[in-house]
């Protein structure tokens, strides 16, 4: 994890969006990679033993309670997959047009979640069937004592390459609406405004500005700290897939419509986008309990910075 930080040090000095079309391209092409690693090695491992593991009620815990939490922290994680809103204006706004961006980007948005949808289903569901309720929150680890080795080697690397360009894609639109409001609220201020000029062998001068330093520097640093106290993969994507989809996926895009379209109250479509926004809020809602009791549970028995 500190491994991981160092390198969210370096590419957290990338100055703008729009130059991570290429870090964004290889993050996809690596979750596509390491999510087909998982499926292949699944559909083996079930043809190899010639029956389907696991059952329709899924995890066997031990109490009503327990079941309830996991249920409501898979909910998490599964919103966690389509938390694309709160950079999809930002990629909108890299678009050529003609045609107009928000056509090209609402086609996207449908294929991206049509494959998302249609391939992590078939990951998830044959993976339990191969490993059934012992399948682990990382599916791959759970292929850690099965040859090939080699292969589960790629898929985890594939998965460490994933994580460090996701970061950057989900940070870099924070890191640009921080700056600009600091703009807007000190503009006198030296520290803020002055960019210093570094001449680079072999490329362009690099503008280095001591605020975009220190902020993301601090960032950085504030959540590999965190990642290292609190390193419970299921619960803490859980728990960001519940805080985020509700407001940001489902109420935001729906408010928007609704004022655009000057769509008027009690209509049968109002009420229908009305009916999903308070659903998907539940589901954030009990999502985020249910992550929540995971990660009392899981502190219950960890201790921070030790292994194993």
């Amino acid at each position: 994890m500190a491994l991981f930080g160092a390198f969210q040090l370096v590419l957290s000095m990338i100055p703008n969006f729009d130059r991570l079309w290429w870090l964004s391209l290889v993050a996809a092409v690596m979750s596509f990679s390491y999510s087909s690693i998982g499926l292949g090695l699944s559909i083996g491992k079930t043809i190899e033993k010639g029956f389907v593991s696991g059952t329709i009620s899924g995890y066997a815990a031990s109490s009503s309670t327990e079941k309830t939490w996991l249920v409501f922290q898979a909910l998490g994680n599964i919103a966690f997959a389509y938390s694309f809103s709160m950079i999809l204006i930002e990629i909108q706004d890299t678009l050529k047009s003609p045609p107009s961006e928000n056509k090209t980007m609402k086609k996207a948005s449908l294929l991206g979640i049509a494959v998302t949808t249609s391939y992590y289903m078939s990951v998830g569901c044959i993976g339990y069937a191969a490993l059934g309720n012992d399948a682990p929150g990382d599916l791959l680890t759970g292929f850690g004592f099965h040859n090939p080795y080699w292969l589960i080697d790629i898929g985890n690397i594939c998965i460490a390459v994933h994580l460090i360009g996701a970061y950057q894609v989900f940070c870099q639109p924070l890191f640009a609406f921080i700056e600009a409001w600091a703009v807007q609220k000190w503009p006198k201020s030296e520290v803020i405004n002055h960019d210093y000029r570094i001449p680079l062998p072999f490329s362009k001068t690099f503008k280095l500005n001591l605020f975009k330093l220190l902020w993301r520097a601090a960032f950085v640093v504030f959540t590999t700290i965190v990642a290292m106290l609190l390193p419970f993969f299921n619960d803490i994507v859980g728990l960001l897939g519940a805080l985020g989809f509700w407001p940001l996926t489902v109420y935001y895009p729906i408010s928007m419509h609704i004022s655009q379209t000057g769509l008027k109250k009690w209509t049968r479509k109002w009420v229908a986008l009305q009916a999903l926004n308070m659903g998907c809020l539940l589901i954030s809602f009990v999502a985020a309990l249910g992550s929540v009791a995971g990660i009392v549970i899981d502190l219950k028995k960890y201790a921070p910075f030790q292994m194993g």
